[in-house]
């Protein structure tokens, strides 16, 4: 850490709370928003609005879904630096994955208004997701059981309501991990860094969004290689085009006992209701 110390991930704001229509004098837990800019190699990469917290978590997670590192091994050091205007995550790649970043850069590189940046910005935010193959298969009841279990444990959610949770389940160890963010692709980025730093593996196990599902989100499952993503609301239209493409089984709309499979229903096991015309 720098000199400063590190915002909290919540602070209590005072209010005006009407309540059977009387006013009176309150205060509400609300979550904080502080920038956080990711350096790699000394080099500014991206900046983003995020809850303070689980920093170095994101910035693996980061690394790992923008497809600059295949590994939590390939980071030679990582230092958190809190500055009065935000975090800087200070990422130091080993020498190798460090000349590619460089290339990688340098190709991105390209003269004002010629239209290439547009392009490769319009590419980057389309792009096609590895392929997810693995034939892992979860009872129904998985689904229902795996859904609870993060509700229970979001903590900053349960004080503020006003954050994304992102978790990770199996059957044989349920909730392996929970992280929160203001930002639902932060509570991703966040909960694949716990995994990668942690060596755990994610091809038999559930990905558990508290959001709806866009096309970012499949793209970042893909990268970690989940075979099920799960969500507590509906897909976007190209994130469910892109689950169905890249192999992954999209599970929407998750609430108590009923939910909805968009792409490869071969994978959850159940009772299917017939419906005769």
């Amino acid at each position: 850490m720098g000199d400063e110390p590190p915002p909290p991930p919540l602070l209590s704001v005072p209010c005006f709370a009407w309540r059977s229509g009387e006013i009176s004098a309150s205060a509400r837990a609300v979550p904080e928003e502080t920038a956080i800019a990711f350096t790699f190699n000394g080099t500014t990469h991206a900046v983003m609005m995020a809850t303070p917290g689980d920093f170095e978590d994101f910035a693996v997670g980061f690394a790992f879904t923008e497809g600059l590192i295949e590994s939590s091994s390939e980071i030679a050091s990582l230092d958190v630096v809190a500055t009065p205007l935000g975090i800087e995550l200070r990422v130091w790649l080993q020498e190798d994955r460090a000349k590619t970043y460089a290339a990688r850069r340098r190709s991105m590189a390209g003269p004002t208004g010629c239209g290439l940046c547009g392009i490769e910005s319009l590419e980057e935010a389309t792009r096609l997701a590895p392929c997810v193959s693995n034939a892992s298969r979860f009872d129904s009841g998985a689904i229902v059981v795996a859904m609870a279990s993060l509700s229970a444990e979001q903590t900053l959610n349960g004080q503020t309501r006003a954050v994304h949770a992102a978790g990770f389940w199996t059957p044989a160890r349920g909730l392996v991990a929970v992280r929160e963010d203001v930002g639902r692709h932060n509570a991703l980025d966040k909960l694949i860094g716990a995994l990668a730093r942690a060596g755990d593996m994610a091809a038999h196990g559930i990905v558990l969004l508290t959001s709806r599902v866009s096309i970012e989100l499949i793209q970042k499952t893909a990268r970690l290689g989940a075979p099920v993503v799960a969500a507590v609301s509906a897909p976007t239209a190209a994130g469910v085009r892109l689950a169905d493409v890249c192999g992954i089984t999209l599970v929407a709309v998750a609430r108590g006992q009923d939910f909805e499979v968009f792409t490869h229903h071969q994978r959850i096991i159940g009772r299917a209701a017939h419906h005769v015309a």
